[in-house]
């Protein structure tokens, strides 16, 4: 990878995108899927088609590109900042998660289903770290983002699929190997919707993040397995009690993974890691580990070495 490169491309980015925002009165991230557009096709602006042409001399990789755009969504982030729940995965859950996902399937080619794929960010992550073969569809309700995701999955020449829909409502999706998602957190706010499901609450509203883990289950293929980023106290918070009686139903936690707080702004916002499994003829010990620090490599190599040990054991 290629600092310069990307340092360079960052510059000219940032200000083609300033300058269509300035002409057109939008907001940045708008302005960014303007600039898509016309890296793409052609502009008339005379700086904005100059500073593509250079864009496209710089002949950027795929994870140069995703790079790019980060750097491109945190400095946008200091004066439009996205919501808590559209804010893109660090990078360090990314490639954790991308080890969970070569790990967890055992042929060369996997089919991946992504609810709430924001950004794209997670999805590109993944999809350019992994030893596998993807085929990669991500489900995003915001129009905004589907928009973003879509656009600069164009720009980077990306095998992604984006669809827009409310994950909560049902879809006509195929059923899928693995299923990936950085929960967001909150209420749903359709209380006659949440009604259909096992872990709908009685009074008021229903867990959005708990919604999204039945639903996403419908989609997962047998001996599949569903990846969740989630809240730490996913299984003791006031409607967990919910959770866990269709768990006992219809799932296997196959693994539940602590992150370092330090990851997130906020140590209320702290998630962990949970696998799931349909409910089947496999049983086994439920894999439990907390990781201390992502940025040391003895810790990180001590959990590779344990899950990989782990899943040889009990032939996940």
């Amino acid at each position: 990878m290629n600092f310069e490169k990307i340092e360079e491309a960052f510059g000219l980015l940032l200000e083609n995108v300033q300058t269509i925002q300035n002409q057109l009165g939008t907001n940045f991230y708008d302005a960014l899927i303007e600039q898509n557009a016309a890296y793409l096709g052609e502009a008339e602006d005379e700086l904005i088609a100059k500073n593509n042409q250079r864009l496209r001399e710089l002949n950027l990789t795929a994870e140069e590109w995703r790079r790019t755009f980060q750097f491109l969504f945190i400095k946008a982030n200091q004066t439009e900042p996205m919501q808590h729940n559209h804010q893109f995965t660090p990078d360090s859950i990314g490639f954790l998660l991308t080890f969970l996902l070569d790990e967890l399937v055992a042929g060369q080619t996997a089919s991946v289903l992504e609810i709430g794929s924001g950004t794209g960010n997670l999805a590109q992550t993944i999809l350019h770290h992994s030893q596998k073969q993807l085929d990669y569809l991500g489900v995003e309700v915001d129009d905004l983002l589907i928009d973003l995701s879509a656009s600069m999955a164009e720009v980077m020449d990306s095998a992604i699929s984006f669809v827009q829909g409310d994950a909560v409502r049902p879809q006509i999706l195929k059923e899928s190997q693995i299923i990936i998602s950085d929960l967001p957190v909150g209420y749903y706010p359709n209380d006659a919707i949440a009604q259909r499901y096992q872990v709908a609450s009685p009074g008021g509203h229903t867990y959005a993040h708990h919604l999204l883990m039945e639903q996403s289950l419908k989609y997962l293929a047998k001996d599949g397995y569903a990846i969740f980023l989630a809240p730490n106290d996913l299984l003791t918070s006031e409607q967990s009690p919910l959770l866990k009686a269709w768990l006992q139903d219809q799932a296997s936690v196959v693994a539940t993974i602590a992150l370092p707080v330090n990851l997130f702004g906020n140590p209320n916002q702290a998630k962990s890691i949970f696998i799931l499994q349909k409910k089947g003829d496999l049983t086994g010990p439920t894999f439990v580990y907390a990781l201390q620090d992502l940025q040391n490599s003895e810790d990180l190599q001590d959990f590779v070495n344990n899950f990989k040990n782990w899943k040889a054991e009990h032939a996940f």
